[in-house]
């Protein structure tokens, strides 16, 4: 279907079709969580195959989210993607909005008195080198509404965080002590998630958190 509205779009426009797939991994999560991951598979590899590999009408593709997913099937027939993660410089600046840009539209509405507040409550974010990423939602809903609330905590699901956790060693559990109790931790974490194998990786915790904006990284190597 897609390879046909791509086809169509050439046809009025006369050009190929850009095609922009966000947050192409929350479905494989949900498909992790519930037991249907072998099913969903199998149509993403479908999906993939006919959207980017195959289509004739195509002249770039995007896929966003916010977890790597690495050394599945689903991907073996796209072998010539770019990958940008959060520790990647490139397009660094991207992806949030740059605590120069809030702190220009906070003076610009008036609210400077609040930048501190601000940066308390949404720099939460780092990408390649930069620390100073702020969450795009949470500020333009902050703008419109002028109250400080996590704004960001009803856009995505938490199910499978909150399943590696609760099946995780009682080594991780304390170490989310720590984190509740306001203290640093050092974790290594791994940016290529393989669905098949969370449940041995404890690794792939500290990802998820890190890639979902639940952890912020103080020194990323």
């Amino acid at each position: 279907a897609i390879q046909y509205m791509c086809d169509y779009l050439r046809r009025y426009y006369g050009k190929n079709a850009l095609v922009l797939l966000d947050e192409y991994d929350t479905p494989l999560q949900e498909a992790y969580v519930n037991d249907y991951w072998k099913e969903l598979a199998d149509f993403i590899r479908s999906l993939f195959n006919s959207t980017f590999k195959t289509n004739p009408y195509l002249e770039r593709g995007l896929l966003t989210g916010i977890t790597r997913v690495s050394k599945e099937s689903i991907f073996s027939d796209l072998n010539n993607l770019e990958v940008v993660t959060t520790t990647s410089e490139k397009y660094s600046t991207s992806f949030g909005f740059t605590e120069k840009e809030v702190f220009q539209v906070l003076e610009n509405n008036r609210l400077s008195s609040e930048k501190e507040n601000i940066r308390y409550w949404y720099d939460g974010f780092s990408f390649g080198k930069r620390k100073d990423i702020y969450n795009p939602w949470s500020i333009t809903n902050y703008l419109d509404k002028k109250q400080l609330r996590p704004y960001w905590a009803d856009t995505s699901s938490n199910g499978l965080i909150n399943r590696l956790i609760r099946q995780s060693s009682s080594e991780i559990k304390e170490r989310m002590e720590e984190l509740l109790q306001g203290k640093e931790i050092v974790v290594n974490f791994d940016e290529q998630i393989v669905f098949e194998q969370l449940d041995q990786d404890e690794n792939a915790i500290w990802s998820l958190m890190l890639a979902s904006g639940y952890l912020k990284a103080t020194d990323v190597e």
